[in-house]
């Protein structure tokens, strides 16, 4: 008599560096992203006969899966906030380089 099949593990934590456990946390739009690109390095290793930029997809987008995972839509609010810094030349929100100095200083002494 056959075994049953082993139940998926649960989705809590980091992925596995490969693109089924990645694509099982991501978001319906993420996923079309991480899809596309997918098949771009794909294309580009099969040409190049080189897996580096499979493997750095695979990093990229494990990082982002597990990013998502602990605080959603944290991917779409960072590209939000890049566009808005290079629209503006500024990050409003940034401490001035007088703030991190201090907050240096006292890391330094504890």
């Amino acid at each position: 008599m056959a075994s049953p099949a082993p139940l998926p593990e649960p989705v809590t934590g980091v992925p596995a560096a490969e693109p089924a456990a990645i694509r099982l946390v991501l978001t319906p739009t993420l996923l079309a992203e991480f899809d596309h690109k997918w098949e771009i390095v794909l294309d580009r290793a099969e040409n190049s006969k080189e897996l580096s930029g499979i493997l750095e997809l695979l990093t990229k987008w494990r990082h982002i899966a597990v990013t998502e995972v602990r605080e959603p839509h944290a991917y779409f609010r960072l590209q939000a906030k890049a566009e808005q810094i290079q629209r503006s030349g500024a990050n409003p929100s940034a401490g001035s380089i007088e703030d991190m100095r201090a907050l240096i200083a006292r890391r330094q002494v504890s």
